[in-house]
């Protein structure tokens, strides 16, 4: 009999599957993904575009030259990120045309009133508001989440329809919630009783070990769910943004003279 090749799951048959399982072979759907450290590595550049440079820039220009000057540093850094695009030719999302004009508004604001509290408090409940967003996309059993994943991991589209993946991004949806408002009103307990320059690394601290502590609860979770219901996840080193189909594996070949 010839053994499977590696094709999608929807594609593989009942028919086939039962014929397999029949002659005594192991059938393994598998699942591979690009492995955490590749996703890293992929991520790397974003996180310090938005996340990393602008806080440490934040930081060193509100110790050298005071509030007003970090706000200006943070706001130019975000100016230069998307014209660096535009010289590389790169696309400019929306998203990002957005972001512009929010960090804009909320650094004029700031500027204009001197006050750090204001400055903080705005992305501190956006925070609020994308948890609650996740829970009433979840309760509409319409999650936000699974397009979010599926952008920065897509799936095979057959792949995608499966009622047990479909529940995965529902509770990790409840999941995330929970994280995103235990990181905002964790900032916001900081936002009130820290120092300005202490605040600054607190905040950044504490957003990164809840969100890398999210994203690995998120990990473990969804490979125990393939597990169970029998796709066992492999890891890849390279990352790609294909979509990630679900294949069969050829069972393994037996040792010659074993009984059938």
């Amino acid at each position: 009999m010839t053994p499977f090749g590696p094709r999608t799951a929807a594609a593989v048959g009942e028919a086939g599957a039962e014929q397999a399982e029949g002659a005594g072979h192991h059938v393994l759907q598998v699942l591979h993904l690009p492995s955490p450290r590749a996703f890293a590595r992929h991520a790397l550049p974003s996180l310090v575009e938005s996340t990393i440079g602008p806080a440490a820039l934040f930081y060193v220009v509100l110790v050298t030259a005071g509030f007003k000057g970090a706000l200006i540093a943070a706001v130019g850094w975000s100016y230069l990120a998307a014209f660096r695009r535009v010289l590389r030719r790169e696309r400019v999302s929306g998203m990002l045309l957005l972001g512009l004009v929010l960090v804009s508004m909320r650094t004029a604001i700031a500027f204009a009133t001197g006050s750090a509290f204001i400055y903080f408090i705005q992305p501190t409940m956006g925070t609020f508001l994308v948890a609650i967003l996740f829970l009433v996309t979840a309760m509409a059993r319409r999650p936000l989440i699974e397009r979010l994943a599926n952008d920065f991991c897509p799936f095979d589209p057959e792949f995608m329809k499966s009622e047990f993946l479909r529940r995965f991004f529902l509770r990790v949806s409840l999941l995330w919630a929970v994280v995103l408002t235990t990181n905002a009103g964790f900032v916001l307990m900081l936002l009130l009783r820290s120092s300005l320059k202490a605040f600054v690394i607190e905040r950044t601290v504490a957003t990164s070990v809840l969100t890398v502590g999210g994203v690995v609860l998120s990990v473990l979770w969804f490979v125990r769910s393939m597990k169970k219901h029998g796709i066992a996840v492999r890891f890849s080193s390279a990352f790609h943004l294909a979509p990630a189909p679900v294949v069969v594996e050829p069972p393994p070949l037996r040792p010659a003279g074993e009984l059938a």
